[in-house]
């Protein structure tokens, strides 16, 4: 399927520190959108407001970045599905952590946003090599489950059940239902409910 994700290759973005909740990520004054259009913008809103253009999401090295490397329970806090399409309208494609709260870890797999776990000496290796080169590349490889940057490589983890997801492209549901239209559509032929408001 075209849906498939086995690897994300682009620039990395480290954010540092424990227990990110998502009113960190998108504050709850942005959840009043109808769409999900323009949450990039708004991402670490307040977080980059305090930090006064310091916050890596606003520090010209990491424009266009699309791998975030954070540390323990990111996204935890409420489950506000708006945290990872935030993340994701800003361009990020993949994620690498300590850990993930299970709610956000959920909502990024609907979204076709690999989160993969790497020890937290590793995690921060990680950090402080994309640190010292912005412009390095960063490869997630979920098929030989390592991160390379560079000279580092480091081994990383993920639950068989979503890297079958990733792998396969079933995490995308839309694209399976348009990927078997012509099935559904004689399916539904045959079913005589379908067809009552035709003769009614």
């Amino acid at each position: 399927m075209s849906s498939e994700v086995k690897a994300v290759v682009g620039r990395g973005v480290s954010l540092v520190g424990n227990d990110i909740d998502t009113d960190r990520i998108i504050p709850a004054r942005f959840l009043r959108c109808v769409t999900f259009d323009g949450l990039g913008a708004q991402v670490f809103a307040d977080d980059r407001i305090q930090t006064q253009g310091q916050h890596p999401f606003d520090q010209p090295q990491y424009q266009g970045a699309k791998i975030l490397v954070v540390n323990g329970n990111f996204g935890c806090g409420s489950s506000r599905e708006h945290a990872p399409q935030a993340l994701a309208k800003w361009g990020i494609e993949a994620i690498v952590g300590e850990s993930f709260a299970e709610i956000f870890f959920g909502n990024c797999v609907a979204l076709g946003v690999p989160c993969v776990m790497a020890t937290p000496e590793d995690a921060k290796r990680l950090q402080e090599a994309i640190a010292a080169n912005p412009q390095a590349e960063v490869k997630v490889d979920l098929e030989s489950m390592q991160v390379q940057c560079g000279d580092l490589t480091i081994p990383v983890t993920m639950g068989a059940g979503p890297r079958q997801m990733f792998t396969s492209g079933t995490w995308d549901a839309c694209g399976q239902l348009v990927a078997q239209a012509d099935q559904i559509r004689a399916t539904a032929a045959k079913l005589p409910y379908v067809s009552w408001s035709k003769t009614a």
